[in-house]
């Protein structure tokens, strides 16, 4: 089976679509026996996720996993996005809904999650605080936005957490009803038993949005990005997944950063498509 995955089309973006549609032509010509698609499709409000997924020609499984920005709305309730809305959206158009059913295929399986965060990759070097990565606002910005309530007690904040000037825009977005710690547990918790129930299972691949392994990180850069590095994923998922021998690969998208590492058994990759370019894997599979 050649399966071929993708991540972060950002088709609800004005300067991504274009790219989007162009990178799903390539895909569609290049053939493949099933499709991957590792989050960040569009947002969820409006019909973005549905015009998008319809332009996938290729045969085989269509294998959907959600990713940060599926749970962006203006509504209230990310979570209900989640757990209620969003997986009749997908499999109403004839896609897989990975977060909650593996795809098994003879000798090897698909399993996935979007995964989260828990502030495990943040910078050391920027030594910010807690509550600005919970409130998901820097030091620098909370003083643009004259956000007193984190800036109250400044003696715990050194020049480097101050010059960090970013917010993650999760925090205006996405309305969860609960801690990213708890919600990251909920995720562990569904991809723990999916990787359960495939232990028989010879080749396992993962797909996981959010990064799993510090590996895959993009290197030191501007502060801004280095703030940003506290959402990309957790050190938590990484550990699960190399619980389980039979797991292979592992596929994952989000830092729009394109990289690869051996870990022990198991060849990662992050897809690396961003809003500037956008990239797809092939990857055979014995059945």
């Amino acid at each position: 089976m050649r399966l071929l995955v993708t991540a972060d089309l950002h088709y609800n973006h004005v300067r991504s679509k274009p790219l989007a549609m162009e990178l799903i032509e390539q895909m569609n010509r290049a053939g493949g026996d099933g499709v991957l698609i590792v989050g960040d499709t569009a947002a969820s409000d409006g019909s973005d996720i549905e015009q998008c997924l319809e332009r996938f020609q290729i045969g085989g499984p269509k294998l959907f996993l959600c990713g940060n920005h599926e749970l962006w709305t203006r509504g209230e309730d990310s979570h209900a996005l989640l757990t209620s809305q969003l997986p009749g959206r997908i499999t109403a158009m004839g896609w897989q809904w990975l977060e909650t059913q593996p795809f098994l295929a003879g000798r090897f399986a698909i399993v996935g999650s979007m995964g989260w965060y828990d502030y495990s990759f943040a910078s050391p070097r920027l030594a910010i605080p807690r509550r600005f990565y919970e409130a998901k606002v820097s030091p620098g910005a909370a003083e643009y936005f004259r956000r007193g309530d984190l800036l109250e007690h400044q003696a715990d904040l050194g020049q480097a957490a101050m010059e960090s000037v970013a917010r993650w825009n999760d925090g205006k977005f996405v309305k969860l009803h609960r801690s990213d710690e708890d919600f990251l547990e909920e995720c562990l918790a569904r991809l723990e038993g999916h990787l359960k129930s495939v232990a028989n299972v010879e080749e396992v691949v993962v797909a996981t949005h959010h990064v799993p392994f510090r590996d895959l990180l993009p290197p030191p850069r501007l502060t801004q990005i280095e703030f940003a590095k506290a959402y990309l994923g957790s050190e938590r998922t990484g550990e699960l997944i190399r619980r389980f021998p039979n797991v292979r690969r592992v596929y994952c998208g989000h830092s729009h950063f394109a990289a690869s590492a051996r870990i022990g058994q198991i060849e990662a990759v992050n897809c690396g498509s961003s809003y500037h370019w956008k990239t797809f894997q092939t990857v055979d599979l014995e059945d």
